[in-house]
């Protein structure tokens, strides 16, 4: 439960991954006989115009002029990577289980670490490396299949 102390990046952060979770199941389900490309394509369009509507009807929309050139490449480099990653990530739950792919898709975690600490200078401490570590040796062991 959330309480009144909760940091507000804390709940939008656990509100974000329970979304996150359901998608690689209901992209599986979704894209029985179908394409992943395709699937990947419907999935982002469908995307791409809820974030629309949710800015126009927050108002963000209507900041659009205020990106300046770089912040605008960033983002445009960022949603470019997302779309990449989303379309192997379909193409992998397409012909994988999911409970194998999505963990080897987390890595995504300590990787993006790592860059942040490269690129953006960030500096986490070592129970924080202990942590990636954590999260590196788990998408390892989530990923062994029983032997039947």
């Amino acid at each position: 439960m959330v309480c009144m102390n909760t940091p507000l990046w804390l709940v939008y952060a656990l509100l974000g991954a329970l979304c996150a979770s359901m998608i690689n199941v209901l992209g599986k389900i979704g894209m029985t006989g179908v394409d992943s490309d395709l699937a990947t394509a419907v999935r982002s369009a469908v995307q791409a115009l809820f974030v629309i509507g949710f800015c126009a009807m927050t108002g963000a929309l209507g900041k659009l002029d205020t990106l300046g050139v770089k912040p605008m490449t960033m983002i445009v480099l960022s949603g470019i990577c997302g779309g990449v990653s989303w379309i192997f990530v379909f193409r992998a739950i397409q012909i994988g289980e999911v409970s194998r792919v999505a963990p080897i898709d987390k890595l995504s975690l300590p990787l993006g670490i790592i860059l942040a600490v490269l690129v953006l200078k960030e500096r986490p401490i070592p129970v924080n490396w202990l942590g990636i570590g954590l999260i590196v040796a788990g998408a390892y062991l989530a990923t062994i299949k029983p032997t039947t």
